[in-house]
């Protein structure tokens, strides 16, 4: 009895060392379930190329604006007259017929100050560009805002001193042409422009 009980129970412990070997292999063999690696569709790179297109795109937008606001002869219409910031042209005998304006300092205030913006406008992208290949972090945008703003403020005084102290050729029974409209939404997007350069400039720290 006493035999058959021991060849019993080392007949048991055979069964589970088997048993565990065969686990143990069987584990130490099965492939390890990764998990797939997810790439997101914007990534921060992408985000800021997109962010400086826009920028670039909206600042080339202004600088049109700009001089067309400037150079187009629609700031104040009559159904015979329009009247520039350098001329004023009256419709005669089938044609329009340029003659020049009387200038007073308000009219050459509101022609001195739409060309600086023209001017700061442009320079302001030409250095926006140069900083952005050649400062590091930190440095970049700050003269570029400073520019932006002064543009800003210049086409502000433009349009404001014409709305306050037109010329004596618009006291003519008339309106407000589109020059002087394109001039105000010039006044918006430099504004927009100069906070977005402070902005980036903050992000770039």
């Amino acid at each position: 009895m006493g035999g058959a009980w021991w060849e019993e129970r080392e007949g048991l412990e055979s069964e589970n060392r088997v048993l565990c070997a065969g686990w143990l292999h069987s584990g130490s063999h099965s492939p390890t379930r990764r998990r797939p690696v997810r790439h997101s569709a914007f990534s921060p790179q992408k985000a800021t190329m997109w962010t400086l297109a826009g920028v670039v795109v909206l600042h080339v937008t202004s600088i049109v604006l700009l001089l067309l606001a400037a150079v187009q002869n629609a700031w104040w219409v009559t159904d015979t007259v329009s009247t520039d910031l350098w001329g004023r042209w009256e419709w005669k005998d089938s044609n329009w017929n340029y003659t020049s304006v009387i200038n007073p300092e308000d009219l050459q205030a509101v022609q001195a100050t739409s060309v600086l913006a023209c001017v700061f406008a442009v320079l302001s992208l030409f250095v926006f560009v140069a900083q952005l290949f050649t400062l590091p972090k930190g440095q970049r945008f700050t003269f570029t805002g400073i520019l932006q703003l002064i543009a800003c403020l210049c086409v502000m005084i433009a349009a404001s001193v014409y709305t306050a102290k037109p010329p004596p050729s618009s006291q003519e029974e008339g309106r407000y042409g589109h020059s002087y409209v394109l001039a105000w939404i010039s006044f918006v997007l430099t504004f927009i422009l100069a906070v977005t350069y402070l902005i980036l400039r903050k992000k770039s720290e």
